[in-house]
């Protein structure tokens, strides 16, 4: 089987779906830059689906290795605690499967930019 790269977009959730709406459109412009990556969105709670979910998807379409990107401006306990727990749990269930937990996209010098530059419009 083809192996190729997943990653999965992690959020908090809502139960308003239209708080979905931006995730997803993260997803699809991932997926017309670079159709040949598997990507999903997961949801600690609220949503659905959750992150083991996602990552099963993934794995099940092939994929050997799985970024979780998660999509939080500030690192708060979710992420300090919740999110690395979440992970070692999936590792120790499929540790066949490559898992990498990178940094929230509100730490990325990239993401500081363009925030700040939306702020600076007229």
């Amino acid at each position: 089987m083809k192996t190729f790269r997943g990653i999965v977009l992690f959020a908090h959730g809502s139960r308003d779906a239209r708080w979905r709406a931006p995730v997803e459109a993260v997803a699809a412009r991932i997926g017309a830059l670079a159709p040949d990556v598997a990507v999903r969105c997961a949801y600690l709670e609220a949503a659905t689906p959750d992150l083991s979910t996602a990552v099963d998807e993934l794995a099940g379409a092939g994929v050997q290795a799985v970024d979780v990107l998660p999509i939080f401006l500030g690192v708060g306990k979710h992420l300090r605690e919740d999110l690395p727990r979440l992970i070692d749990a999936m590792r120790e269930a499929r540790p066949e499967l490559a898992l990498r937990l990178r940094p929230a996209v509100g730490e990325t010098p990239e993401l500081i930019e363009a925030l700040a530059r939306i702020a600076l419009e007229n």
